[in-house]
């Protein structure tokens, strides 16, 4: 019997009153695939993300992760989604190690203390783990919202926009980050409108524009040329 994909979007529109943001949204991710999204801003690639995230509801039209219903399981699911977003969705009066024992305690985590310290090396903050984040530059205030999206070790990633505002050290270390999700068949949504970039590590890319899927293809064969050329075509004015 096929498994279900990891993620199923079905037909998902999302209204904020006479703004259509999603217009009947079809997309399916399977397990371990790594999918770039593009997109120009004001696409709805920020929308269709919350969405998936379980922050927001579709208008009309369903998600289902890994074969269950979000709309019927959404607390259930949010233990396999590892979410980085413009929100760093951390506190600002509690220290970097306060942050991530709030958040393990919210998945249950078990030896907590090994894997916070872990993750905190990885984005290169265990010297800081016990300064408040208010202090925290926007790269490391970015740095730990990535240590806070991996370390329940979620089977599915969310990424929108991760690089914006990224500092030269921050953006190096995302870049491990994607690379290591890449290598241990996690399954991977990155939005991004830098073609370069959202490129570099995808198995397959697609195109938002003004609320509509309008275009999916392999990676394979598809070049940073090729992908300016069909952005172009599918972006135009028209």
């Amino acid at each position: 019997m096929d498994r279900p994909p990891a993620i199923d979007v079905r037909k998902v529109t999302k209204a904020f009153g006479h703004q259509v943001a999603l217009r009947g949204v079809d997309l399916q991710v399977a397990e371990g695939e790594f999918l770039t999204l593009f997109g120009p801003n004001g696409a709805g690639k920020t929308t269709l993300i919350r969405i998936i995230a379980s922050l927001a509801r579709p208008s009309s039209g369903e998600v289902r992760l890994r074969g269950q219903d979000l709309g019927r399981a959404a607390i259930a699911l949010r233990r396999d989604l590892g979410l980085i977003s413009h929100n760093p969705l951390l506190y600002g009066d509690l220290t970097a190690e306060e942050n991530l024992r709030f958040f393990a305690r919210m998945y249950n985590l078990p030896q907590a203390g090994e894997r916070i310290q872990a993750v905190l090396e990885q984005v290169g903050l265990l010297a800081r783990r016990r300064d408040p984040v208010r202090g925290f530059s926007r790269g490391m205030v970015q740095r730990l919202s990535i240590a806070r999206a991996i370390l329940h070790d979620p089977a599915i990633m969310l990424l929108d926009e991760p690089y914006t505002g990224l500092d030269l050290q921050a953006a190096d270390m995302l870049r491990a980050v994607l690379q290591d999700l890449a290598a241990s068949n996690r399954t991977v949504i990155l939005t991004t409108h830098n073609l370069e970039q959202g490129l570099e590590m995808c198995d397959r890319a697609a195109i938002l524009h003004r609320g509509r899927l309008a275009w999916q293809g392999a990676r394979d064969g598809v070049d940073l040329v090729a992908m300016k050329n069909i952005y172009r075509d599918v972006t135009a004015p028209g």
